[in-house]
């Protein structure tokens, strides 16, 4: 891997501006594995509706995740557990008309809910179908272990597939509450290896949520296929991604100390999607030191 220094990246974006060099190309997988071979990292953002869907493809967003997050911010649920695949389905559809209207080249990704993967791998096969069908370039499910044999039998049948290790709010009862994951060496021992197991079933990216930076870091630098989108991880992953309503400053909750609020001194909100691009792609955002856990 080619890692692109700062400085360069700064002259290519601008010190809190996005300025884009030439026309974006749709996103693709081997467009963000040329991504991470010359170092550039990859940006990642939530998005439920149409309008700021093409907002944050226009600010140069690569990947729009609609995450089942939506339940939280959008429907107001107390977790994610509630959210349903017919609700994926229409916000996902939403989205993808969205990117549609404005001739977006995003990477979108919809999230396989709570129950709509467990009981087998082709119930999650039909669930994966109904997200492709509402426009979907990739789905995402959380867990490791019995998870890799599922992303093998989707990714066989065509569908890409994302993963999600770390905190995982589906399986936030489980854990204890919303903690830090992999902090002693059995734990960060276990999600290497569900983390090289999803990878050789074909796992394109995994999203690595609340993992302490070096860990996060070091499996960057294993896995050389899977690319590692971060969310409280540090800025060692090959990618960031946060939750729309945390980096615009308007959660309903209370905000995670690794989040910056990018409405501050931007004065709306496709500056703020710029700003955000622009900070992950310069280094400037996240700050490890607020991942030191």
């Amino acid at each position: 891997m080619t890692n692109t220094p700062a400085a360069d990246q700064t002259a290519v974006y601008g010190a809190g501006k996005l300025t884009p060099q030439a026309p974006r190309k749709p996103v693709s997988l081997p467009r963000l594995r040329e991504m991470r071979e010359r170092g550039e990292k990859i940006t990642m953002l939530t998005a439920y509706d149409a309008t700021f869907a093409s907002v944050a493809d226009a600010a140069g967003v690569e990947c729009i995740l609609v995450g089942d997050s939506l339940g939280m911010v959008c429907q107001g649920l107390p977790s994610t557990t509630g959210v349903s695949l017919e609700t994926m389905r229409y916000h996902v559809e939403s989205v993808s008309r969205g990117l549609h209207r404005t001739q977006g080249t995003a990477w979108l990704i919809g999230d396989l809910p709570f129950g709509s993967y467990h009981e087998s791998k082709e119930q999650a096969l039909r669930s994966a179908s109904v997200l492709m069908q509402a426009g979907a370039h990739m789905v995402k499910l959380e867990g490791g272990g019995w998870t890799a044999e599922t992303v093998r039998f989707l990714v066989e049948r065509g569908i890409p597939v994302c993963a999600h290790l770390g905190l995982t709010p589906q399986t936030v009862h489980a854990l204890g509450g919303y903690r830090v994951q992999g902090k002693t060496d059995e734990s960060a021992n276990t999600m290497k290896r569900h983390a090289h197991e999803l990878q050789d079933a074909g796992a394109a990216m995994v999203v690595l949520e609340m993992v302490p930076h070096l860990l996060a870091t070091a499996l960057t630098e294993e896995l050389k296929i899977c690319h590692t989108i971060g969310i409280g991880a540090g800025k060692g992953c090959a990618g960031q991604v946060l939750v729309l309503h945390d980096m615009l400053g308007i959660n309903l909750g209370k905000m995670p100390k690794f989040v910056r609020n990018f409405m501050q001194g931007t004065g709306d909100v496709k500056a703020a999607f710029e700003a955000y691009v622009s900070a992950v792609k310069t280094g400037a955002f996240p700050d490890d030191a607020l991942h030191a856990w």
